[in-house]
């Protein structure tokens, strides 16, 4: 079976021996989670994330080296940035208009909102923005801050592009040596890969069950339906700018499953970086454009962002104004470039959107304890949204090169 089938096996695996072990052995569930389904859990995200920093510095540096003097560093960022603006303005429109429709909050009145405990502030957006350019670049590398990773290889890059050939060389062999070794590391990671997702997955269902749907059963199932429709918006895209489907999802498949069993956009970043080939883009486009995107790209944080600004306004019965959604808009727009590429990380910024809306936070501690339901479905549409930009970059490129050959 190809990594994707197996990993799609293990997830289904995990689904249900998970749910069996909460239904019919619940005593089993804390010391098999602890002792067990965590610890090699963590293992596998642990060992993927070793390999994301040094993949990520490694492939940005060639990538930008390969474009020497061919001026498309710039252009690659205007035209990304640009897919990025509106595909994640339409997401979060998606988010809201959903929330809108569906109702929610509306249909949680069963919960007692008054015992929620507010949850911790997050970082402002003025603090995030400081915070992109390192002041320690061994410090960004060895803590994994993926954005300040990138902001050093692309300093690197441009720099070797700036001086002569004999003075980079070997420098750059070093790195071409550790893109090498990285991948064939990743080779004996992705080995244990469906293990990793099986207890991953069973942890998550062993430990919540069905029954946590609950009364915030038409949450989850809205935020699901949000991003199904992005998902779809998506492919309609792509087909539209003439990417074939069948080889987009073939090159991308196991980076998706992945994404979606791990709920880490970061972990299936050397996947998608494997799957470009596959699925028709260029070396030097996908070695700038999926790190690229991995940073900054977040469709699914748009849509969570929104449809959960929604959903506290409506549980707490608060009105909604005009200038509320289009505080919720613009906050998490910003936001969903800011969102780290890890578990869990959404949570932590939905206090900068409740906050630019003047929602309360007693909303996040709400949610917080269904979250890792749906965030597997987020991480899909973040790898998602983040290959499909890149796919849609490869024809704006190939549309160009067409027009100058003819002009």
């Amino acid at each position: 079976m190809s990594l994707s089938t197996r990993i799609f096996v293990a997830l289904g695996a995990g689904v249900l021996f998970g749910g069996l072990l909460n239904l019919l052995a619940p005593g089993w569930v804390e010391p098999l989670d602890q002792y067990l389904l965590q610890p090699v859990g963590d293992v596998f995200l642990r060992a993927i994330q070793l390999i994301v920093v040094p993949l990520v510095f490694a492939a940005l540096i060639m990538g930008i080296t390969q474009l020497r003097g061919k001026g498309y560093i710039a252009r690659f960022t205007t035209k990304l940035m640009s897919l990025y603006v509106v595909t994640s303005a339409a997401a979060i429109i998606l988010g809201l208009a959903v929330a809108f429709i569906v109702r929610p909050g509306s249909n949680a009145e069963a919960i007692n909102t008054g015992d929620a405990a507010a949850a911790d502030q997050g970082y402002s957006l003025v603090e995030w923005l400081v915070s992109i350019v390192p002041s320690n670049p061994f410090e960004a590398l060895a803590s994994g801050n993926l954005l300040q990773v990138i902001v050093i290889a692309a300093l690197a890059g441009t720099a070797i592009n700036l001086l002569k050939d004999e003075q980079t060389r070997p420098f750059l062999n070093v790195v071409e040596s550790m893109y090498e070794i990285v991948q064939k590391v990743l080779q004996l990671v992705l080995k244990i890969a469906p293990f990793g997702v099986f207890a991953l997955i069973t942890s998550v269902v062993a430990t919540q069950g069905f029954g946590i749907i609950g009364n915030l059963a038409v949450y989850i199932l809205g935020l699901i339906l949000a991003i199904i429709l992005m998902i779809g918006l998506y492919i309609l895209i792509l087909f539209f700018a003439g990417v074939k489907p069948k080889i987009f999802f073939k090159g991308f498949a196991s980076a998706f499953t992945l994404a979606f069993g791990t709920a880490s956009s970061n972990a299936a970043l050397p996947l998608a970086l494997n799957g470009a080939q596959k699925a028709g883009l260029q070396s030097d486009l996908s070695g700038f454009a999926i790190p690229f995107g991995t940073a900054l790209k977040r469709d699914g944080a748009g849509i969570l962002q929104g449809f959960n600004a929604i959903f506290v306004a409506q549980l707490f019965g608060i009105d909604i104004t005009i200038e509320l959604v289009l505080a919720v808009f613009l906050s998490a727009l910003l936001v969903s470039f800011s969102t780290a590429g890890v578990p869990g990380a959404g949570i932590i910024m939905m206090t900068t959107v409740l906050t630019a809306a003047n929602l309360p936070l007693e909303g996040i501690a709400i949610v917080a304890g269904i979250d890792r339901v749906t965030e597997g479905f987020r991480t899909l549409l973040n790898v998602f949204g983040n290959t499909a930009n890149a796919s849609l970059l490869q024809q704006w490129e190939n549309r160009r090169d067409r027009k100058m050959q003819k002009g």
